[in-house]
């Protein structure tokens, strides 16, 4: 089974996510972070991004995510597109029986809308994302990844004889490593210099040949280690 991130690994945004967010706060009367600052909200919980990042406050929080998604899904899901070489590799991966499923820190109705509109639907099993009613709390901070991975484990328990996370930053790696599961980081999305090394990723790609390259030992690697 591999798990693959959405934002960053399966989906450029293009520009979708922080420039709907610029948009956001410009349209509350918001100071607009600068675009390092912006790039390193992809990924986060929007909430948590907005409040550590951008210093909204709780009480302009739910009016800023409500202009930043009307915003997305009027315009930004369409921007998007597909990584170079993804389609093909999860074609392949699917003809071969891998089980795929999507693990992202987006609330999951509006990750499956993405997933549709960029026409990957048909690829995975399911979709594990957050809840709308999930602004970034601490509690969801410091478990970040964590739990969306375990649920997603926890469906298809018994199913797969081995398991490989996909993403592009340090809560894809580090959610895979607590679950004890080795974590393929790419360099397309949006770490910074050394953060998916950091976190423990078992190998960094730079394009998705060498993902394919990655996951087919990654799998024969950990299908061997369990047959010990």
């Amino acid at each position: 089974m591999v798990l693959f991130d959405l934002d960053g690994t399966l989906v450029d945004p293009a520009g979708a996510i922080t420039g709907g967010i610029s948009r956001a706060l410009q349209l509350a009367g918001l100071p607009v972070p600068q675009q390092d600052v912006l790039d390193s909200m992809v990924g986060p919980p929007l909430g948590l991004s907005l409040r550590e990042k951008a210093g909204v406050s709780e009480s302009d929080l739910a009016e800023v995510i409500r202009l930043y998604r009307t915003e997305y899904r009027v315009s930004g899901m369409a921007a998007s597109h597909v990584y170079p070489g993804m389609e093909g590799l999860l074609q392949q991966l699917k003809t071969e029986g891998t089980i795929l499923a999507v693990a992202t820190q987006k609330p999951t109705p509006i990750a499956d809308e993405l997933l549709r509109v960029q026409g990957l639907t048909a690829y995975f099993e399911s979709v594990h994302g957050a809840g709308f009613d999930d602004p970034g709390s601490s509690a969801a901070a410091d478990a970040g990844k964590i739990p969306i991975l375990e649920e997603a484990l926890r469906r298809y328990a018994g199913a797969y004889g081995s398991v490989v996370m996909v993403g592009d930053r340090h809560y894809d790696i580090t959610a895979a490593v607590h679950h004890g599961i080795p974590a393929i980081g790419v360099g397309w999305g949006f770490a910074a210099d050394g953060e998916l090394e950091a976190a423990g990723a078992a190998a960094v790609v730079v394009n998705t040949q060498e993902l394919a390259e990655e996951l087919a030992l990654q799998l024969a690697a950990a299908t061997q280690g369990k047959e010990r």
